[in-house]
């Protein structure tokens, strides 16, 4: 079931209910035996097969883990996962390919992709290698590593979690109490606010217009190129907000999964800030490896004797660099618009500008520009934000071609339709609120770096109280009805 869906504010008030109930009268087990059926139930509610696979690798990750002293058992657990994604995200994938490269059409399997299976399959690679590394010790009740890859708010779209940072917390006994239930109950209000008042108002604009770039004028189809942006950010963070505050309003915490990443002023800075969960796992358990492998070793070595030590040391870093973000890109979905738009683009922006950081100063010094000015970061700002909008072409599209069709109505000022989508502004003006308001915060508490997260207001005092009912009012009262599927549920 949707988060973004009347079943499941029906869902959670029976959990909370059930909580309730169990903490006056029952154990902690018992509360850990209801919250994994609970979260197989919610999983199910899509299709009731998608829960046999999950178990399926929950039971896989459990055995080899138990036996991480045998290299094959080790080896197994790693496998297991990476054939269940690559099968049921990949294969077709792979088929399409072979066929092109014989010149025979192979023919495609009748595979339904199970919601999630990007996430708890990762979630499942990290603590069977984890265990492998010594970083945390294999968890022997399997009812908690069950409830650790099947927790229902994260289970379907994230943020990825981690067992060093969940397992601890299951061996406590976390409460549900007011405090927890008035932070994450405002959590999810935002998030909410975000996914179905703003992000599904700005589909109807983006869809329509990526469906027909051909008919719209150059103006309106940059409108929603850039709208895009806006609406993937609302709809991915709105979603990791409900799931992070439904997991606080339990007892339970999960680390944030963004973190105001329109304020970057470079492309690295931005994924540092953006779906932070999925970073931080691709450089413990793929960047940083592939860096350390032998190949990698090897041929750092050869380059640097070849070019010498500044220019052979970066050959081996850029090339691991981008092998990550093209399988970064992989991740997001089975298609060379995933691997161009949120991978090699990304890659190509990142060296582009470590690359041409000393031009870029030594022009700035010639013009006398003052680099810490607030004028140079927020060019610095909109820069990054039109190179990631460029790249989210490429992941929005349905084709290449589509790709083209809508860079190509950009840069040749296309006639057609004009279409100034009143949504696209009003979510535009009010992102740009929330980061003044975010920013202002930060430098009000004297944090080292600026920190955009909840709660933004205390519900304790009759203003937050205030601003949280009128937040919960344009909810009701704005909220788009056509049931828009979060966009990272396909992947």
């Amino acid at each position: 079931m949707s988060f973004a869906s009347i079943d499941f504010i029906i869902f959670f008030i029976v959990i909370i209910l059930g909580i309730l109930i169990i903490q006056k009268f029952f154990s902690n087990r018992v509360k850990e035996i209801f919250l994994l059926l609970a979260s197989y139930f919610f999983y199910g509610y899509w299709d009731w097969r998608f829960c046999f696979l999950l178990l399926f690798v929950t039971v896989s990750s459990y055995f080899t883990a138990k036996y991480k002293d045998k290299k094959c058992f080790y080896i197994i657990g790693i496998i297991i996962p990476l054939v269940v994604l690559g099968f049921f995200k990949y294969f077709n994938f792979f088929l399409d390919n072979v066929s092109i490269i014989i010149g025979h059409n192979l023919g495609t399997l009748n595979i339904i992709l199970p919601i999630g299976i990007s996430f708890y399959t990762f979630q499942a690679l990290s603590y069977v290698i984890d265990v492998k590394r010594g970083t945390i010790e294999e968890e022997k009740d399997f009812v908690k590593l069950a409830l650790y890859l099947s927790f229902f708010p994260q289970l379907v779209a994230g943020p990825i979690v981690r067992a060093s940072d969940f397992l601890p917390q299951l061996k406590e006994d976390r409460k549900l109490n007011a405090q927890n239930f008035k932070y994450g109950i405002q959590l999810m209000a935002f998030g909410f606010f975000k996914k179905i008042v703003l992000a599904d108002h700005i589909s109807i604009f983006v869809d329509t217009v990526f469906r027909v770039p051909v008919a719209f004028s150059g103006y309106t189809i940059l409108l929603a190129v850039l709208s895009y942006s806006i609406q993937i950010y609302f709809d991915f963070s709105g979603y990791s907000d409900i799931a992070i505050g439904c997991a606080k309003c339990l007892g339970y915490d999960f680390n944030k999964n963004f973190n105001l990443p329109f304020i970057s002023k470079n492309t690295s800075e931005f994924w540092r800030r953006w779906h932070i969960s999925l970073g931080t796992w691709i450089k413990d358990y793929v960047f940083y490896p592939l860096l350390k492998s032998n190949f990698i070793q090897s041929l750092n070595k050869k380059c640097k004797a070849i070019f010498g030590k500044k220019v052979g040391k970066k050959i081996p870093l850029y090339l691991s660099m981008f092998i990550t973000w093209s399988l970064v890109g992989l991740w997001h979905g089975s298609a060379y618009t995933f691997i161009v738009g949120s991978g090699i683009l990304q890659f190509l922006w990142i060296f582009l500008e470590e690359n041409l950081e000393p031009l870029a100063k030594f022009i700035t010094n010639k013009l006398k520009i003052n680099r810490d000015s607030v004028i140079f970061k927020i060019y610095q700002m909109i820069r990054t934000y039109l190179l990631f909008s460029f790249a989210m072409i490429f992941f929005r599209a349905s084709s290449f071609s589509n790709a083209l069709q809508v860079i190509k109505g950009i840069f040749t000022f296309q006639k057609g339709i004009k279409w100034s989508f009143a949504w696209s502004f009003i979510s535009m003006i009010l992102l740009l609120i929330f980061t003044i308001g975010a920013v202002i915060k930060s430098k009000k508490n004297n944090e080292k770096e600026i920190e955009g997260y909840y709660p933004i207001v205390n519900l304790d005092t009759v203003w937050g109280l205030t601003i949280f009912l009128v937040v919960l009012g344009l909810i009701f009262g704005l909220a788009f009805t056509g049931e828009q599927p979060f966009v990272y549920f396909q992947f």
